[in-house]
């Protein structure tokens, strides 16, 4: 074989070694540390080297523990929740603000405003509306003549509270991509739906919506992985109170590293949660494959007539 064409084959991954050196130390070697680590009884302040093997033994904890279930529980509650609403409601202003629309850039600015927010920012605003005393909601609530909320206080609505500050803030995010997905549709579809008679609800039924949905599939993974992952508001809102009410597996992982100091147990959570969004992970690429392939699929036969 030639030098020249081993340096063309070898020239691509030359250009790669970087970034794969890269991934290795900043994402590989800290995975695996955490999986050497979960397998261990590991307290703060004890070097790794004086920790103590015990097998599958913090799995087995996680399995019992009732605060383990009970954080499950309201972490798939709180991402199913923002999830379905933050969908219907991007999805929603998406159709409201397709058509050119006067001042319709001042629109899109303000809608995506609370995406840009740093989240610490989101949770401590939230948490002073939600304020008992001052907060704008009990006070225009009392305006109104009707008995103050506890918003954060109570097992009830602190979950719900929880729900409706990550709604606003991340709303924005499907709105952008839905918009953009409307904007890119073909126009002949629509303007062949209009001459056969169909209303715009028909429109948005039939057409739009089946002709988005590759978009609004990703964008619903994506925010599910994201939603799984939350911490910083909830947090600074509630710190998973009142009792375990608003405690997600992110917030129970850093509060048995940092507060409980059970850093083996905490790897094996941390585990734990980085299978649930490598699960979902895997399903946004299985689903991108078979879209990829029906879409090849449908070309082929196209170009057979």
């Amino acid at each position: 074989m030639k030098p020249t064409s081993i340096m063309n084959r070898a020239t691509p991954f030359l250009f790669l070694a970087p970034a794969g050196i890269i991934m290795i130390f900043a994402l590989l070697y800290p995975i695996g540390y955490l999986t050497v680590a979960s397998f261990f009884d590991w307290r703060m302040g004890t070097p790794f080297a004086d920790a103590v093997f015990n097998g599958f033994g913090n799995y087995a904890w996680i399995l019992n523990d009732p605060n383990f279930h009970e954080s499950f529980m309201v972490t798939i509650t709180f991402a199913f929740t923002v999830v379905v609403l933050e969908m219907l409601i991007g999805v929603g202003l998406a159709l409201m603000l397709e058509r050119p629309i006067l001042g319709m850039s001042v629109f899109r600015t303000i809608f995506i405003l609370p995406m840009m927010i740093a989240p610490i920012v989101v949770g401590l605003v939230w948490r002073y509306m939600y304020n008992p005393q001052f907060g704008i909601f009990n006070k225009t609530l009392k305006k109104w003549g009707f008995e103050p909320i506890p918003w954060l206080s109570s097992p009830d609505w602190a979950l719900p509270s929880v729900i409706i500050a990550d709604i606003w803030q991340w709303t924005p995010f499907i709105f952008i991509l839905s918009l953009a997905a409307l904007q890119s549709l073909p126009r002949s579809s629509l303007e062949a739906a209009r001459i056969d008679g169909a209303s715009e609800w028909q429109q948005i039924i039939y057409i739009k919506i089946p002709l988005m949905m590759p978009v609004l599939v990703v964008a619903a993974l994506l925010r599910m992985i994201d939603a799984f992952k939350v911490l910083e508001v909830i947090f600074i809102m509630t710190n998973g109170g009142p009792g375990l009410s608003t405690e997600i597996m992110s917030l129970q992982i850093y509060k048995t590293a940092f507060v409980s100091w059970e850093l083996g147990r905490a790897a094996a959570l941390s585990n734990v949660l980085l299978a649930i969004v490598l699960v979902i992970t895997l399903a946004m690429f299985v689903y991108t494959k078979i879209r990829d392939a029906r879409i090849a699929r449908a070309q082929a036969a196209a170009e057979q007539y």
